[in-house]
């Protein structure tokens, strides 16, 4: 069993940045692929973005791509994303999740998750 916390979310300005954490307790993640997703009002939940349990492999939604970084220090039993040029958009509940490979992340599928953090971005 793996728990999953998120931290890091806030209230931001258009273009500004932020960093989310995903703190894993219970069992090592360097055994699982970890994600990201996100849920805005009224809203389907969304993949984010999704990094492999030895970081060679990342997937990122085109709405992020070029903007947001996921990356994993599994010595630390940790996942962060890091969000720049936010845009309003971006706005929603993030969520991280974890699963045995990538492609069960991205897919919605995972079989842990956390309990969200939020961010709103205000133009």
């Amino acid at each position: 069993q793996v728990q999953l916390v998120e931290s890091g979310g806030g209230l931001v300005q258009a273009g500004g940045s932020l960093r989310l954490t995903c703190a894993a307790s219970g069992r090592t993640i360097r055994s699982y692929a970890m994600g990201w997703f996100r849920q805005a009002p009224g809203k389907e939940r969304d993949f984010v973005s999704a990094i492999s349990w030895s970081a060679y492999s990342t997937q990122y939604a085109d709405s992020v791509k070029g903007r947001f970084t996921i990356s994993r220090d599994n010595a630390k039993n940790t996942v962060y994303l890091q969000m720049n040029s936010l845009k309003p958009e971006d706005t929603a509940v993030y969520y991280c999740a974890a699963a045995d490979n990538i492609r069960v992340v991205t897919t919605g599928l995972s079989t842990y998750w956390g309990q969200g953090t939020q961010v709103t971005v205000s133009s």
